[in-house]
């Protein structure tokens, strides 16, 4: 077919950071920059939701030797022009054969069209995958385990322990909950691990992490013999909540009970599976309050100062958080102390925050292979009920 010249938009860059190695198809291609889309960039990296993406397609441009940027001299005297118009007038005035522009920008291809330019969508996406995402908590076969790791062998899961590796051909049951597949079934297995201090699980939402993890830590402070845990304490950030959350009446666990009602529920509903006494008030009223002495809610800012000795504390919406606030959560656990860290890198609700520079994600980057830490990334066919299967299936 020959070599072609292609011509890169901003946004094909932003899709994917490594379009321009499949572009150019090892030496077969060439590719091209307008100089507008170096300024774009210049620009986006301030963007802290897609910052971190834009840094990629950098690293990217600046590894590539032989990638060619259009005449900043004629860009420049294209004075205020939008982007587009002069991406577009770039790619016509460049002393390149047959440019292709590629864009996924309608908008520009209809113009492109207009001025006979050849244009194609860039159709292999692949978007940002945060290390949390990346690292599922399983390797190949043909890879060193992490220690706490698991890799399929002859169809079945084995861990690989800092003590000793077990094939997982068994199923847990906690505090009445059976695991719905056999990811739930890894992510107990992590979560009782005596070996284990600290668990960090990422899904998307529905697939049971929180109701797992709260199931593990009825079972871990009421039910487990010989265990040092009193209490359970399940952390949150509250930056969505901010300055308002001082207006409501009431307690710390009152004034959070509208952004944390659904850790109630899900603990109802195990007691109902099995009784939990302890972590109530008072189990015959509708409200269900927690005693306090076995149960706790608390927003991050009150954890500061604590020493949290011999309970088991579930962090929720860890990406929520950022590095520093993890640091000083994570540093307040002392002896007898199991931390479940739950969350999601793809929902950052924190507009400070991004996939990539998140508390969940800071904690699987420096924490992978550690003796006393254990991740993976919970999956399956079955999630909360049919409509979030076929959210999740369809990738809405």
């Amino acid at each position: 077919m020959g070599q072609k010249n292609f011509v890169l938009d901003t946004n094909v860059l932003i899709e994917n950071p490594k379009c321009i190695t499949a572009l150019r198809n090892g030496v077969e291609n060439n590719v091209h920059l307008p100089y507008t889309v170096i300024t774009e960039l210049d620009k986006l990296k301030r963007d802290p939701r897609i910052g971190h993406i834009v840094s990629q397609a950098v690293r990217s441009i600046l590894k590539d030797d032989k990638i060619s940027i259009l005449s900043p001299d004629f860009a420049e005297k294209l004075g205020s022009l939008s982007p587009d118009d002069r991406i577009l007038k770039e790619t016509l005035n460049a002393p390149i054969d047959d440019p292709i522009l590629v864009t996924n920008d309608r908008i520009l291809q209809i113009k492109a069209g207009i001025h006979n330019l050849t244009w194609e969508e860039y159709k292999d996406s692949d978007p940002f995958r945060s290390d949390s995402q990346m690292y599922t908590g399983f390797v190949d076969e043909d890879e060193t385990p992490y220690v706490n790791s698991f890799r399929w062998e002859n169809g079945t899961p084995v861990f690989y322990g800092n003590k000793e590796n077990k094939t997982i051909s068994y199923t847990h049951e906690v505090w009445g909950v059976k695991p719905r597949n056999i990811y739930q079934n890894l992510a107990l297995e992590l979560m009782l691990n005596n070996e284990i201090n600290l668990v960090s699980i990422q899904s998307e939402a529905g697939y049971g992490k929180t109701f797992l993890a709260l199931a593990s830590a009825l079972y871990l402070a009421l039910e487990k013999k010989d265990n040092p845990f009193e209490k359970v304490y399940l952390v949150k950030p509250i930056w969505e909540i901010g300055a308002k959350m001082g207006f409501l009446p009431g307690s710390v666990e009152e004034k959070m009970q509208p952004y944390v009602r659904y850790v109630r529920d899900l603990t109802v509903k195990l007691h109902e599976q099995r009784p939990a006494n302890r972590i109530f008030m008072d189990t015959d009223s509708e409200k269900f309050r927690f005693n306090q002495k076995k149960f706790e809610i608390l927003p991050i800012a009150y954890i500061r100062g604590m020493n949290l000795e011999n309970c088991v504390v579930i962090i929720d919406e860890m990406q929520n958080m950022s590095r520093s606030e993890v640091r000083s959560l994570l540093t307040r656990m002392g002896e007898g102390v199991k931390c479940i860290c739950l969350g999601d890198t793809r929902q950052v609700d924190n507009p400070y925050l991004n996939e990539s520079n998140n508390g969940l994600n800071w904690v699987v980057k420096k924490l992978r292979d550690n003796k006393e830490y254990a991740h993976m990334v919970l999956k399956g066919e079955r999630s909360r009920g049919p409509i979030t299967d076929m959210v999740l299936k369809t990738g809405l």
